[in-house]
Order: C-alpha cells, then structure tokens, then sequence
C-alpha cells in the first residue's frame, strides 16, 4: 500500500487494470458497468501506453529521456522538449514561485549527491560538497521555457529532477484516457498520487485511505471520500538512508541544499488536478510546520500535517481536513 491508496476500501471493489512504470505500479478501477473483454484490452493498451510515455520523457533513470537530454545540454543552449513535458516544467515552476522555493524542480543533483539518484545509492560527501557549491538563489529561475517553440534552456548547471510531480501528472493524463473511453466512473493509482472520476460502483464518492507515517508497517492513518478530485502524499518515512541516529529522507530542500529535517511526517493535499496535489504535498513538506501551514493558508490548500512531537503524531488539518488539531499515539 503506497502513502495514499484506495486498496484498503472493500467498498470500492470493481473492475481494475493495472500495470508497472516509473519503478511502480498503476491501477484503474472502473465503477461502471463491466467492460466487454475486447474494450477493457484496447482501455489497457491505451493507459498503458500514456505511463509509458510519460516515463519515456520524464524519468531521470533513463539515459535516453527528454529529460536526462535537458540535463546534458550545455548552458544556455535551447533544448527541443515535446509539449507533455514542457506542461509539466511550467506547473512546476509556477509552484516553484507560489512556495518560495519549497517545491523547486531543479533539485537533481542534491538527489543524485545524497544517494537517491540513479547512480548512487548512498550519499557521497564530495557530490554533496559539489552541489553545494551552487549558487542557491532560486535555482528555478534558471530555467527558461519557450512554450511557442517547444524548447527550454538553462541559465546555470542545474540538474532538473520531476519526481515531485511527474506521478501525479501521469494520473491526469490517465484521467484523461479514461474520458476519452467514455469511462465516467473511476479511480485512478500511481504510487501515492490518486484521482477520483465520478462514484464507486456502489453509487458513493470513493473511499481512499491515507497511510500512517510509520517506517517499519503499513497502517492507515483514516480514509478520504473523494468525488472528482485528486490526493497526493508525501512524506519522509519510505525512503531514507540512516546516519547514525539522523534519518536522511529522500526529499531535497534546494534552499538550505540538504536533505529535509524538519518534524513534519507527511503532508496530504487535495486538489483539482492530480499534478498540483503532488508538486504542494512537497512543498509543504519541504517548507515545515509553521512555514507549510503558512503557504497552505495563503493559497486555499486542503492540507493535512502529520508532525512528529513526542512520541505521538499531531495532526493539523485545513479547510477539507478541519481546523482543529488532535494528536494520537503510534502504535
């Protein structure tokens, strides 16, 4: 069960397509009326191929994607992008802005330095120095895109990395799949990025279940109704690397070019589009506790904080979440 996922919800059992990309799992369920076999193959085959493709220009584990072309490119030299990506890169850089920096694209080889890159898998203090040594100053503004003629450039040597947004635009884009089969009831699953199309079978909104953010078991935390909107988590409690007593989560603040640590466990959000739910459940978990509530505030988010404070979780929900703060014990 990933940080977000509609599997523990009986309720919702239905027709479900599935498959592998991006170094996980897809998965549609269907609350409409059973599909003829022949249709439910040519629906697969059509999803199948939007991840695909998606994986094919977005991922930074594959040398021959757009995007590992982009962080090649020598500086300032255009870059022809196909029009998929270049959406992606321009949402990424308009929350880039809205958070400050909390969410910044081009934290790639912060990830690659402290070991959750494609060529290494711990961290490596003479990458890390190197890519320290970068101006901070809002890396994301080195990046220029020209959307007219379908190409961006750099105006430095950063490294673009999308993972913090690229699930949840892949889930869109299955949305968008699903509409075009004339599917008007679904759920959709990447990882721990969903969205809901219409009802469940039964008729109801769509029961997905947010995880506890415990590292060693699969718990849930409580279950979302979702109708028409898409959840995302992120969280510092999947992946990570042990120093010592420190936990060095996967999750990169360019700002401070480290690692995470702050006491937020994870952070759900709602959203329209599965995309901005991804990009602001990572800012918000890169900005912290005060400065997260803050961002979430100022820009209307539906947002859900688990803090870690002694030994119990604090849970600071807004707007769909509630105002009010409780605390539980983990188990």
């Amino acid at each position: 069960m990933p940080k977000t996922s509609s599997e523990p919800a009986a309720r919702n059992a239905g027709t479900t397509l599935h498959g592998l990309t991006m170094a996980t799992r897809w998965s549609v369920t269907l609350g409409d009326a059973p599909m003829q076999a022949s249709e439910k193959a040519s629906l697969h085959a059509a999803l199948a191929a939007c991840v695909q493709q998606i994986d094919a220009q977005m991922s930074p584990w594959k040398q021959d994607s757009d995007l590992s072309r982009l962080n090649r490119a020598a500086v300032n030299a255009w870059v022809d992008l196909p029009a998929e990506m270049l959406a992606v890169l321009a949402r990424a850089l308009e929350i880039a802005r809205q958070s400050a920096g909390a969410f910044d694209p081009t934290v790639g080889a912060l990830v690659e330095a402290w070991g959750f890159g494609a060529t290494r898998n711990r961290p490596d203090p003479a990458a890390i120095r190197a890519a320290r040594a970068v101006d901070q100053a809002a890396n994301y503004a080195c990046l220029e895109l020209d959307l007219d003629a379908g190409r961006a450039r750099k105006h430095a040597a950063v490294s673009i990395d999308l993972c913090g947004i690229a699930k949840g635009y892949a889930v869109d884009r299955m949305a968008a799949v699903l509409s075009r089969h004339g599917v008007r009831n679904a759920l959709v699953a990447l990882d721990g990025e969903l969205r809901a199309i219409g009802a469940d079978s039964d008729g109801r909104p769509w029961a997905v279940a947010v995880e506890s953010p415990e590292p060693d078991r699969r718990a849930v935390h409580g279950v979302v109704e979702l109708q028409d909107q898409a959840i995302a988590t992120s969280g510092d409690y999947r992946r990570f690397w042990h120093a010592g007593d420190t936990r060095i989560a996967h999750s990169m603040d360019r700002r401070k070019a480290a690692p995470v640590n702050n006491p937020v466990a994870s952070v759900t959000v709602l959203a329209t589009e599965c995309m901005d739910a991804d990009a602001w459940a990572t800012a918000l978990l890169v900005a912290g506790p005060e400065e997260g509530l803050a961002l979430a505030r100022r820009h209307r988010l539906d947002a859900l904080f688990l803090i870690r404070r002694d030994r119990r979780w604090i849970e600071l929900g807004l707007r769909r979440f509630g105002p009010a703060a409780t605390a539980s014990e983990p188990a």
